[in-house]
């Protein structure tokens, strides 16, 4: 950025401007046995659509979304800020045992960060299936519905695995996700 356009910003807004948001995705694929087949770290994107609800249910006074829950995607599909509820952009995987998606059980936040490590989400996969990339979704009328995408609920971010993964019938996928907020430091 020119640092002539930085410096007015920042006289304008003070030293201090902005937060960070961010989180990661952490999935352990264990076997029958128990034994772990593979594991995955990867960091997220939070599409617009869980921007806008951060920003609505803090300072607009919008519903609170009480109960968040994990999807698994079966598409190799990159990530987009325009992605939403309703056109995900992937293919959800409902390949898995549960009735319905796994709840997001969350902690209360510490030291800005609020996480499942606690109470993963876990999936006992049905099938043999590729599995692409995990996402957050809350809100509406069917967010715990495998599959559902015309409940009106909230998509808050997604993440697309470095390598598609595969699992088969009986393994279970653990699913933590971890959520941080920083100021910028700017």
């Amino acid at each position: 950025m020119n640092q002539g356009i930085r410096e007015k910003i920042m006289s304008l807004l003070g030293p201090r401007a902005g937060m960070l948001l961010g989180g990661y995705w952490e999935i352990v694929c264990r076997r029958p046995d128990g034994t772990v087949k593979w594991t995955e770290r990867v960091k997220n994107l939070v599409v617009n659509e869980g921007l806008d609800a951060i920003l609505d249910i803090m300072f607009h006074a919008a519903t609170q979304i009480t109960t968040w829950y994990v999807a698994i995607f079966e598409s190799d599909t990159t990530i987009l800020a325009t992605h939403t509820y309703a056109v995900p952009g992937y293919t959800e995987s409902t390949a898995y045992d549960e009735a319905t998606r796994p709840e997001y059980n969350e902690a209360a936040a510490s030291s800005q960060s609020i996480t499942n490590s606690a109470n993963k989400a876990t999936f006992t996969m049905n099938a043999t299936k590729t599995i692409y990339g995990a996402a957050l979704v809350g809100g509406g009328t069917g967010p715990d519905t495998k599959g559902d995408t015309a409940g009106g609920g909230t998509l808050f971010c997604a993440a697309q695995f470095s390598a598609s993964k595969s699992v088969e019938d009986n393994d279970t996928l653990e699913v933590t996700y971890t959520i941080s907020a920083a100021d910028d430091g700017a």
